[in-house]
């Protein structure tokens, strides 16, 4: 899961998720609201989705779906408008029930504590996600959040299947980081794919990891 050596990069300005301990400190009231009204953030969900779609190359027209930090339900929403089971998780209830996302089997539970069965997922996807989770090298915390976050995903998805997270590093040492402790601590193949890679506006990050059978 490396990246060329020569390829780097690392954002100066403060995020959200290195301001707020956790994202249901920042995700309330106002800005909770404003991001669910956001036409443009919609958009953007939509478009990242959809690229996400082309990476995973999902075969099964009624493959199960798990959106797992969904926020207001943007990816969720528009996989079960394609013909996807789609299954809607996020940390923050009031996400959930911002709007009518009741087809979409909507659970209020964090995405690092998976309440499923084994096998029971054919994809598993996360926009804008992950950052929250891990975001600080030197948290043990964290890294045991995104341990076991790994180690959940695999258990829960089927053999033969993928999972895929669009998100926002700061920089590449955590990126590959991210990496290398999924890599040490489950079965998962995969690698990074970047969109625009030499535009910080523009760049779009993702991990595609493939369980095999």
């Amino acid at each position: 899961m490396n990246l060329n050596d020569e390829y780097y990069f690392n954002v100066k300005k403060k995020r959200p998720e290195e301001i707020f301990e956790k994202v249901s400190d920042y995700f309330k009231g106002e800005i909770l609201s404003a991001y669910a009204n956001s036409k443009t953030i919609m958009r953007i969900q939509e478009k990242i989705t959809i690229t996400a779609l082309e990476l995973l190359d999902i075969k099964k027209k009624e493959a199960l779906f798990l959106d797992a930090g969904c926020g207001a339900g943007f990816a969720s929403i528009y996989l079960n408008e394609i013909g996807f089971q789609t299954v809607a998780l996020d940390v923050i209830g009031h996400f959930l029930q911002y709007y009518d996302i009741s087809s979409l089997n909507p659970i209020n539970s964090d995405m690092c504590f998976m309440p499923f069965k084994p096998n029971t997922f054919d994809a598993i996807i996360s926009i804008s996600a992950l950052q929250w989770v891990f975001r600080d090298i030197n948290s043990k915390n964290m890294r045991f959040l995104l341990r076991n976050l790994s180690k959940s995903y695999f258990h829960i998805l089927k053999p033969n299947s993928r999972v895929i997270f669009q998100f926002y590093p700061k920089n590449k040492v955590l990126m590959e980081t991210i990496g290398k402790i999924i890599a040490d601590n489950t079965e998962f193949k995969g690698n990074f794919i970047i969109d625009n890679p030499n535009n910080h506006k523009k760049r779009k990050i993702f991990l595609l990891l493939d369980k095999q059978a």
